[in-house]
């Protein structure tokens, strides 16, 4: 798991599916940054990791603090799925 801020806004809401550094991650959740007094173009700041670490982020099992950070341009994102499906 992992912290990724995207410059700029690719489409992508939670549970969105990426190909980040060559392998599928989920955006478990995402902050929009900068909507007001922030940079030139928005920031979504995500909690990324695969399908097998989501009970560790719903449970908290994790230090936010302590994650790895990494940026990247919402141009240079492959995204999958923009958004999770509902469950009706």
């Amino acid at each position: 798991m992992k912290h990724l801020i995207i410059h700029g806004d690719p489409g992508i809401r939670k549970d969105a599916i990426i190909n980040y550094d060559g392998e599928e991650h989920v955006c478990f959740n995402i902050s929009r940054q900068g909507e007001w007094h922030g940079p030139d173009r928005v920031q979504l700041w995500c909690t990324i990791g695969t399908e097998d670490e989501r009970e560790t982020f719903e449970k908290r099992q994790y230090i936010p603090m302590h994650l790895d950070v990494d940026t990247i341009d919402a141009d240079a994102l492959d995204v999958v799925k923009a958004k999770g499906e509902l469950s009706v």
